[in-house]
């Protein structure tokens, strides 16, 4: 039988819209999640000036990353993205729980930080000139040609 618009059998109209909601299903966005994000209950005892590093780390585990520079700052970074078909990833849901530690080990400060908090970074695109000359593709293709002697 064919499957004509008009006259179109219940087989057909079942196979057309069985192909409609798999194309469609599939377009949807999947949302992962990575990083860690501590319990609103666990965050509650984290109490500055009385825990140390060691206090915290069994509360929350290790940290996502440690200051670059300084020790004492801890990263707990968590972050939701949605990935569309092929298309570069979007950031749904972004936090950052940053605890500074004094010179004695004790929390000195916690602050949360989330998307909204961050602020997008330019990388400064300039090159270095080299020295010498540039050279086409046949330049380099047959540049070597008659330059050697057995």
């Amino acid at each position: 039988t064919k499957c004509e618009p008009s006259a179109m059998p219940s087989g057909c109209r079942i196979l057309v819209l069985f192909i409609a909601a798999t194309a469609l299903s599939s377009c949807e966005g999947r949302v992962d999640a990575r990083g860690f994000v501590p319990n609103p209950d666990t965050l509650a005892e984290i109490r500055p000036g009385v825990q140390d590093k060691l206090d915290v780390a069994n509360l929350l585990g290790t940290p996502s990353a440690v200051a670059s520079f300084d020790d004492d700052t801890w990263y707990y970074i968590s972050q939701q993205t949605r990935n569309f078909a092929f298309f570069k990833p979007e950031i749904v849901e972004q936090r950052v729980l940053a605890i500074r530690f004094g010179d004695d080990d004790k929390i000195e400060s916690t602050e949360a930080y989330t998307l909204a908090d961050g602020a997008v970074v330019a990388p400064v695109e300039r090159t270095t000139p080299t020295a010498g000359h540039e050279l086409s593709l046949l330049q380099q293709l047959f540049g070597n040609i008659g330059r050697f002697s057995r």
